[in-house]
């Protein structure tokens, strides 16, 4: 056992023994301290059941549950699910790049980092009538969230550029649609203006757990990530906040991550999954494609884990089957990004997404507020007929 005592263990002591160890740093669950007697006298029910919100999740609990048999855990999910959201409905949206490359940051998976020779050439922030001919495009097609992203590690220096993307949210707004922006690291101050403009969601993901984050980018702390996502959420702004399956991470990741955000003190409003699409000339463009069961297995633990949370399967979408996207669903996922491309990536399209959640008598989810019945509907005789049901 010798220097065994130089080494940070998991957050069990079993884990490393099996799986192996990276020789970073790792957080260690508190004790678990159980109920008085007099405290187990006055509890009707466990302590906890699944559908609580909880921000006390232990990381032991949470690795536990991506540990279970993959169909339990996708049943309890689904279980899970429908206590809080109507599982029929799946929200479509789109992505749009509105500042591409030349980003100073070094993210590992990234083709418009300036650190690496991809194919993807810098461009400059575009104007604002091609934004909205995007948003009016994407909600004639189903979409009621539409997205910008700016490849640019903050906003510092970038006045103009800013005043035009205020301008961008307030017309999207307008049309009824829900915005979200990523745009890098924010001040508390440009998120309130962000949330002036009628902004309703802010990307920020954390992207893997706290211990492997070095791994992949250095150029940003996670703590400054953190920072930004407590001043887009002091704005009253929902955060939307998740993670990249497949930089080279463990399973211990995928759970550090979503220990990581369900700890916060309000859950992200949505927590995207996406799935890492190599991109030639970025360090990570030999990594191994995601095996379906991991992308099953995080999206099941994380609706558990946060029963409220709209949960976005993202990036890599379009590698994976119509079939394990429907297992994706009944785990628990319920938006996806549709529509021309995400970012730089490839996207599957509105009528390629919106035929596939037919013949799975999904719908598509409107913005803000949804008032209506969770009762799944029910398919017209012709509907039965065009795609071979009967009920």
């Amino acid at each position: 056992m010798v220097g065994i005592a130089t080494k940070a263990l998991r957050p069990t002591v079993i884990a490393p023994l099996v799986r192996g160890t990276r020789g970073h740093a790792v957080a260690v669950d508190p004790p678990y301290l159980p109920p008085t007697p007099s405290q187990q006298s006055t509890q009707s029910r466990p302590r906890y059941v699944d559908g609580d919100v909880r921000h006390d999740w232990r990381r032991s609990e949470i690795q536990k549950i991506f540990d279970a048999p993959l169909m339990e855990s996708i049943y309890r999910a689904a279980t899970v699910h429908r206590m809080h959201q109507d599982a029929s409905r799946v929200q479509l949206c789109t992505l749009m790049n509105i500042k591409t490359g030349g980003c100073s940051e070094d993210c590992k998976y990234c083709s418009q980092s300036s650190s690496y020779k991809t194919p993807t050439k810098a461009s400059r922030l575009v104007d604002i009538d091609p934004v909205i001919k995007a948003a009016k495009e994407a909600k004639a097609n189903g979409s009621t969230r539409f997205c910008m992203g700016a490849a640019w590690r903050d906003l510092a220096g970038r006045k103009s550029g800013f005043e035009k993307i205020l301008k961008m949210v307030s017309e999207v707004r307008g049309m009824g649609m829900e915005v979200c922006t990523t745009l890098g690291m924010l001040s508390p101050e440009q998120a309130r203006r962000l949330k002036e403009a009628g902004l309703s969601a802010y990307n920020h993901n954390l992207d893997t757990s706290r211990e492997f984050y070095p791994e992949v980018i250095t150029s940003r702390t996670y703590d400054e990530r953190l920072a930004t996502i407590e001043a887009v959420r002091e704005a009253g702004i929902s955060v939307c906040s998740g993670g990249i399956l497949g930089l080279g991470e463990q399973d211990e990741d995928r759970v550090g991550l979503i220990h990581e955000v369900s700890r916060l003190p309000q859950h992200p409003e949505s927590f995207p999954v996406n799935t890492l699409v190599p991109i030639e000339g970025t360090p990570l463009e030999n990594n191994d494609p995601v095996k379906v069961h991991t992308v099953l297995r995080t999206i099941a633990t994380a609706r558990i884990v946060m029963p409220k949370t709209i949960i976005r399967l993202a990036a890599g979408r379009h590698t994976f089957s119509e079939t394990e996207q429907a297992m994706a669903f009944m785990a628990g996922a319920n938006a996806i990004f549709t529509g021309e491309k995400m970012l730089t990536t490839p996207c599957s399209g509105w009528d390629e997404d919106k035929a596939m959640l037919g013949r799975w008598g999904l719908r598509g989810q409107r913005s803000f507020e949804d008032a209506e019945s969770v009762a799944t509907p029910m398919m017209t005789k012709e509907q039965q007929a065009l795609h071979g049901v009967s009920y």
